[in-house]
């Protein structure tokens, strides 16, 4: 048997890469982000950084889109445990205020939101990914509206679902960059009070505080 180390599959080494520049990117910033700040993060040289991607706009689309995919399955996977739609509602209004639980980096995750949203301004590629990241984003909101619905929790005549989801989708996106900037007035305990109170006009529902 040769004592020779095997080198990594590419599908791996492909995922490690991806996963170091976004932790580099929370870290330090799209703009400050640089090829070998990645490369020292995962112990590869810079040639085979862009042997895999070809450039680093297309390492720091996937590397954004990659996070975003993360917290995406994380919060599916912890709404649909529960049974209640109103649950469901709470929950994903507590998993979009940054900084609101200690035990999640909402934080980082918010933050290279920012950066997508920046990047799109000037990335068609980005600005492309941006939107199917944002129409997920709405369609998980109104899927909870939905099952509330079909189990009797929430009012089925309170308008279209999906309406109500991109309206209370652009509010929460609007407070949260408040919070991330700090504002004296936007904690995330009122942007939390603030969403409970216009989900329950929108929606219809008798949420918990």
């Amino acid at each position: 048997m040769s004592t020779r180390a095997r080198a990594k599959p590419q599908r791996d080494r492909h995922q490690e890469i991806v996963e170091a520049a976004a932790q580099v990117i929370t870290d330090r910033g799209l703009a400050e982000t640089r090829i070998q700040d990645i490369a020292d993060r995962c112990g590869v040289s810079p040639g085979l950084i862009l042997y895999y991607f070809g450039s680093k706009d297309r390492l720091l689309v996937e590397a954004l889109t990659y996070a975003n995919d993360q917290s995406y399955l994380r919060m599916s996977r912890e709404l649909r445990k529960m049974p209640a739609a109103s649950e469901r509602m709470d929950r994903l209004i507590q998993l979009s205020v940054p900084g609101l639980l200690p035990e999640y980096s909402l934080l980082d995750e918010w933050a290279l939101w920012l950066e997508i949203w920046v990047r799109a301004l000037r990335d068609p590629e980005m600005a492309k990914e941006r939107e199917n990241l944002d129409r997920r984003w709405v369609q998980s909101i109104s899927e909870v509206i939905r099952y509330g619905r079909q189990t009797g929790e929430f009012p089925s005549d309170a308008g279209d679902a999906d309406d109500i989801a991109m309206e209370f989708g652009a509010m929460v996106d609007g407070l949260a960059i408040q919070v991330l900037l700090n504002d004296t007035v936007m904690t995330p305990a009122r942007m939390h009070d603030i969403c409970l109170d216009v989900a329950r006009r929108l929606i219809g529902y008798d949420g918990t505080r």
